[in-house]
Protein backbone atom coordinates (compact mmCIF):
# COMPACT_ATOMS: atom_id res chain seq x y z
CA UNK A 1 0.00 0.00 0.00
CA UNK A 2 2.78 2.44 0.90
CA UNK A 3 4.60 1.76 -2.35
CA UNK A 4 1.40 2.27 -4.34
CA UNK A 5 0.74 5.62 -2.67
CA UNK A 6 4.29 6.78 -3.28
CA UNK A 7 4.17 5.64 -6.89
CA UNK A 8 0.97 7.67 -7.30
CA UNK A 9 2.75 10.80 -6.11
CA UNK A 10 2.23 10.88 -2.34
CA UNK A 11 4.72 13.17 -0.56
CA UNK A 12 7.11 10.90 1.33
CA UNK A 13 7.82 13.64 3.89
CA UNK A 14 4.33 15.02 4.49
CA UNK A 15 3.69 15.80 8.18
CA UNK A 16 0.51 14.87 10.01
CA UNK A 17 -1.02 12.63 12.64
CA UNK A 18 0.54 11.51 15.90
CA UNK A 19 3.92 10.52 14.45
CA UNK A 20 4.80 13.44 12.21
CA UNK A 21 5.48 11.54 8.99
CA UNK A 22 5.49 8.04 7.57
CA UNK A 23 9.14 7.31 8.39
CA UNK A 24 8.61 8.32 12.00
CA UNK A 25 5.52 6.09 12.20
CA UNK A 26 7.36 3.15 10.61
CA UNK A 27 10.28 3.63 13.00
CA UNK A 28 7.97 3.87 16.02
CA UNK A 29 6.21 0.66 15.01
CA UNK A 30 9.31 -1.29 13.99
CA UNK A 31 8.28 -1.69 10.37
CA UNK A 32 11.70 -2.21 8.79
CA UNK A 33 10.52 -2.95 5.23
CA UNK A 34 8.34 0.16 5.18
CA UNK A 35 11.15 2.30 6.62
CA UNK A 36 13.54 1.01 3.94
CA UNK A 37 11.03 1.74 1.18
CA UNK A 38 10.46 5.26 2.50
CA UNK A 39 14.19 5.94 2.71
CA UNK A 40 14.69 4.60 -0.81
CA UNK A 41 11.98 7.01 -1.97
CA UNK A 42 13.70 9.99 -0.36
CA UNK A 43 12.30 10.21 3.16
CA UNK A 44 14.10 12.72 5.38
CA UNK A 45 16.28 10.69 7.74
CA UNK A 46 16.47 13.55 10.26
CA UNK A 47 12.85 14.70 10.17
CA UNK A 48 11.42 15.63 13.55
CA UNK A 49 7.82 15.39 14.65
CA UNK A 50 6.14 18.63 15.68
CA UNK A 51 5.12 17.57 19.18
CA UNK A 52 8.42 16.26 20.61
CA UNK A 53 10.95 17.05 17.86
CA UNK A 54 12.13 13.44 17.82
CA UNK A 55 13.78 11.75 14.85
CA UNK A 56 12.95 8.34 13.39
CA UNK A 57 16.05 6.93 15.12
CA UNK A 58 14.82 8.27 18.45
CA UNK A 59 11.46 6.52 18.00
CA UNK A 60 13.08 3.23 16.94
CA UNK A 61 15.44 3.39 19.93
CA UNK A 62 12.65 4.21 22.38
CA UNK A 63 10.70 1.14 21.37
CA UNK A 64 13.63 -1.26 20.97
CA UNK A 65 13.36 -1.80 17.24
CA UNK A 66 16.95 -2.79 16.58
CA UNK A 67 16.47 -3.71 12.89
CA UNK A 68 15.00 -0.29 12.12
CA UNK A 69 17.67 1.42 14.23
CA UNK A 70 20.39 -0.45 12.30
CA UNK A 71 18.82 0.59 8.98
CA UNK A 72 18.68 4.24 10.04
CA UNK A 73 22.24 4.20 11.38
CA UNK A 74 23.52 2.59 8.18
CA UNK A 75 21.89 5.46 6.28
CA UNK A 76 23.72 7.97 8.48
CA UNK A 77 21.19 8.88 11.19
CA UNK A 78 22.49 11.33 13.80
CA UNK A 79 23.14 9.64 17.15
CA UNK A 80 23.46 13.01 18.88
CA UNK A 81 20.11 14.48 17.86
CA UNK A 82 18.14 15.51 20.95
CA UNK A 83 14.40 15.81 21.31
CA UNK A 84 12.80 19.09 22.31
CA UNK A 85 10.88 18.11 25.43
CA UNK A 86 13.45 16.01 27.32
CA UNK A 87 16.67 16.89 25.41
CA UNK A 88 17.58 13.21 25.20
CA UNK A 89 19.47 11.34 22.50
CA UNK A 90 18.36 8.07 20.89
CA UNK A 91 20.98 6.22 22.97
CA UNK A 92 19.54 7.69 26.15
CA UNK A 93 16.02 6.55 25.19
CA UNK A 94 17.21 3.03 24.36
CA UNK A 95 19.13 2.72 27.64
CA UNK A 96 16.31 4.12 29.77
CA UNK A 97 13.84 1.67 28.27
CA UNK A 98 16.16 -1.32 28.67
CA UNK A 99 16.71 -2.06 24.98
CA UNK A 100 20.14 -3.66 25.24
CA UNK A 101 20.36 -4.70 21.57
CA UNK A 102 19.76 -1.12 20.43
CA UNK A 103 22.23 0.26 22.98
CA UNK A 104 24.91 -2.18 21.80
CA UNK A 105 24.20 -1.30 18.18
CA UNK A 106 24.66 2.39 18.92
CA UNK A 107 27.91 1.77 20.78
CA UNK A 108 29.50 -0.21 17.92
Amino acid sequence: MVELLLDKGADVNVQGGDFGNALQAASYGGHEAVAKLLLDKGADLESKDKKYARTPLSWAATNGHDAVARLLLNKGADLESKDKKYTRTPLSWAATNGHEAVVNLMLE
